[in-house]
């Protein structure tokens, strides 16, 4: 079975407290964009994870690919499978792609082995697997709160308009990014400016707790936000921890300008027009 494993970008992001466990309650709303892995399970006589692209540092087994399959095959017994993926998503980028492989490879065994797993089933090994996971089986726009894997259905439309992705090619360390910030609970919640404000209002007003200390120590990161504003975004940030900028056009915006920068750069980049 092939499947296209998307990825999503934060549309704003507070953190609001530290728990106890160590991890920290956050609110967000995750879109879905269309910026794909290609992801391939097919039976097989024994287990094989192959990977092409972007290359994925650590252990095969560490892969959220195989901890998937293996949280299926301990649970119920299934067969051994050749997973097959072609990385595009950049890794560590604030994008959700390792949690997007996750999701799909549960969904996509489930199918395969006629498993027909519910969605609170898929869910829960979702979220053992990863705090965002689960946002994948859902794959509409979501507001998230607790550790970013309680999620609600939120009306949020932004087909009219266009994406930009890019990626400098600059990972940021997710537990220094925590560690720069003071959790607060926000004066007025995400969704309710999502909910009240038009796109075009966001600047200003939709904010990213990590975005700020970020750009301090990389500003490469604000120069791009910048740089979108100039080719006349109406909304540009930081997706999640960073480090990829996206930036929000008006759908017949010609936007090659700013993709030819990027690409004289050698940054990874990904544009809604384009596919």
């Amino acid at each position: 079975m092939l499947q296209f494993s998307n990825a999503k970008i934060n549309l704003g992001l507070h953190i609001t407290k530290k728990r106890e466990d160590g991890y920290h309650e956050i609110e967000t709303v995750f879109y879905p964009v269309n910026w794909c892995d290609v992801l391939e399970i097919v039976p097989a006589t024994s287990n094989n994870f192959e990977t092409y692209g972007i290359e994925i540092p650590g252990e095969p087994m560490d892969n959220l690919c195989v901890q998937a399959y293996s949280l299926l095959q301990e649970n119920y017994g299934i067969d051994p499978v050749n997973i097959h993926l072609l990385k595009n998503i950049p890794i560590g980028a604030g994008l959700g792609g390792g949690s997007s492989n996750a999701s799909f490879t549960l969904s996509t065994l489930s199918q395969l082995f006629e498993l027909n797993l519910p969605k609170p089933i898929l869910k829960e090994y979702a979220d053992f697997l990863g705090s965002d996971c689960s946002f994948f089986l859902e794959n509409k726009p979501q507001f998230a709160s607790g550790r970013g894997n309680h999620l609600q259905d939120i009306e949020l439309d932004l087909s009219a308009y266009q994406f930009v992705l890019v990626y400098p090619n600059l990972h940021i360390n997710t537990a220094w990014a925590y560690s720069q910030i003071t959790p607060k609970i926000p004066d007025i919640s995400l969704a309710e400016i999502l909910i009240k404000y038009p796109v075009e209002k966001w600047k200003g007003i939709l904010h990213n707790d990590f975005q700020e200390p970020i750009v301090q120590e990389h500003p490469i990161i604000g120069e791009l936000i910048e740089l979108c504003y100039k080719h006349q975004a109406v909304y540009s940030a930081m997706s999640g921890s960073g480090s990829t900028v996206f930036g929000i056009f008006e759908k017949d915006l010609e936007v090659d300008a700013l993709l030819s920068l990027f690409k004289k750069k050698e940054y990874l980049f990904w544009s809604s027009k384009e596919h």
